[in-house]
């Protein structure tokens, strides 16, 4: 694993103290799940779902593949969509680079196709906006995870999801073009992270 996003994994796990219990109840659910999945040696698919699948989906798709590789998790997919497709925001991405991600544009599309890399030896995370239903996504046996608040009240019915969880984040959209923009795109970035390795932290503690 690069060893930048390496320290900052391990940065995340010494601040697990600062997940409200409420909060660690929800992430609790999500880690029940994929022990369950674990225990029965079936492939986990995760697809993380807010409204235009440009920022918050794609953090938590990101930080899936990451968790998955740090905690030596198997058989993990993780993939996001949205109830309607723009592009993955290039904020979002600058977020990602700052942390220490070599992400590269695979085309020059105006819904650009990104390779996210973590760890040179892995196949990269695949983002670019979509509808969650889009063709690459599953279609069946998969968790839905709602990020956004808009995304859960459209959508409350997935197909094929066979499991639903809500952890909503606050928009970093809202800050776009403010002295305050790149400081709430790494805030919201850090703490998608957080809750994804505390996650992924639970099964590994009781596999």
């Amino acid at each position: 694993m690069n060893a930048s996003i390496k320290n900052y994994a391990e940065a995340l796990i010494a601040s697990f103290h600062l997940i409200s219990d409420e909060r660690k109840i929800v992430l609790a659910n999500i880690a029940a799940y994929l022990q369950k999945k674990i225990k029965h040696g079936e492939s986990i698919q995760l697809v993380y779902i807010c409204t235009h699948n440009s920022r918050r989906s794609h953090f938590g798709q990101v930080w899936a593949d990451v968790a998955a590789n740090y905690y030596h998790i198997p058989h993990l997919q993780s993939f996001s969509g949205g109830t309607e497709a723009t592009a993955f925001n290039t904020n979002a991405i600058a977020a990602l680079k700052r942390i220490g991600f070599d992400i590269r544009a695979i085309n020059n599309d105006k819904n650009t196709l990104y390779h996210v890399f973590h760890d040179a030896s892995k196949t990269p995370s695949v983002c670019f906006s979509k509808c969650f239903d889009y063709p690459s996504n599953p279609q069946k046996n998969f968790a839905a995870i709602m990020t956004c608040s808009d995304a859960d009240e459209n959508c409350p019915f997935i197909p094929g999801a066979e499991a639903r969880f809500v952890t909503k984040y606050n928009d970093p959209k809202a800050f776009d073009g403010t002295a305050e923009q790149n400081a709430k795109y790494d805030e919201r970035c850090q703490e998608i992270a957080r809750d994804t390795f505390y996650i992924f932290s639970l099964i590994q503690k009781t596999s």
